[in-house]
């Protein structure tokens, strides 16, 4: 081989790599969506306020105004508020002492017994 064909082979080469580097770039910067991203690529956004989370008790009381508002503006007689319910309904009683003395006893012994096991 002469140096000529071994420099035109080098050019062919050249020229297809920026194709090639042309091709992956073209990739990269492609139209914009019209229509929903795929579920892959829905994350928050880097920068910007954090969302503030609502209470529990919040949204009870912002469900029941609204509700005494609709039944106000459809003409029917509102709900009774029940303030005195909802401080109750915690769901459980509170803890004995003695009952509470009996849970910490039984969870070192159970942390202890892991211990030597480990």
């Amino acid at each position: 081989m002469d140096i000529q064909s071994i420099v035109a082979e080098l050019r062919q080469e050249a020229s297809r790599i920026e194709n090639a580097i042309a091709a992956l770039v073209g990739l990269g910067s492609q139209p914009a969506r019209r229509r929903r991203p795929p579920k892959g690529s829905h994350a928050k956004p880097a920068s910007g306020p954090k969302r503030r989370r609502m209470s529990a008790a919040a949204r009870k009381r912002i469900s029941a105004a609204m509700k005494q508002r609709w039944a106000k503006w459809k003409g029917k007689s509102a709900p009774k508020k029940a303030k005195a319910a909802a401080k109750k309904s915690t769901g459980r009683k509170p803890m004995s002492a003695a009952m509470r003395k009996k849970l910490s006893a039984m969870m070192k012994a159970r942390w202890a017994e892991k211990k030597k096991v480990a």
